[in-house]
């Protein structure tokens, strides 16, 4: 390689990346339909796409259609009532919002009463589900009152060793 044809490569302006505004569109949006069957020397003329003979060639054919053997919904038993699935997928379960005893060491004053919109507003808990769960896990000294829809056993234990209340909402 010369030395000219260095300095050309190397002067030549930085291309900047492409934006997503400029790339163009692979098809037009308001694409004219494909008008078939117009005779043999057009693009989709004589068969139309349809390939050669057969049912599809002569009519559409309803979607789950077997051929006349006996369809797959009929084939199987029926079913009534909760499916086992939607039980699976927790259409029934409850979702809480939880929190542990030692979040509660860190963020209540002593004395204080701890309910779903006191933790909501502290910023502890994002949102109230379908209530307050407290949890066990971490150390309490502080005596509080504490209202919620479940506690577990090891949290209702620290809540009242420590002097404070645990109160089912």
């Amino acid at each position: 390689m010369s030395d000219e044809t260095i300095k050309t490569t190397e002067a030549a302006p930085k291309q900047s990346a492409v934006k997503v505004g400029q790339i163009p569109a692979s098809q037009p949006k308001n694409r004219k339909r494909n008008r078939v069957g117009r005779g043999h020397a057009a693009g989709q003329g004589k068969t139309c796409g349809r390939g050669i003979k057969g049912q599809r060639a002569r009519t559409s054919v309803r979607r789950g259609f077997e051929g006349g053997q006996n369809p797959l919904q009929r084939r199987l038993p029926q079913r009534r009532g909760v499916s086992q699935r939607a039980l699976n997928i927790g259409v029934f379960r409850k979702s809480y919002a939880e929190v542990n005893v030692g979040r509660l060491e860190a963020t209540c004053e002593t004395g204080a009463v701890v309910t779903i919109e006191s933790l909501i507003d502290a910023g502890v808990v994002k949102s109230a589900g379908d209530g307050l769960r407290v949890l066990g896990v971490g150390e309490l000294t502080k005596p509080l009152t504490v209202r919620a829809r479940h506690f577990t056993k090891s949290a209702k234990a620290k809540i009242e060793a420590a002097g404070g209340s645990a109160e089912l909402i």
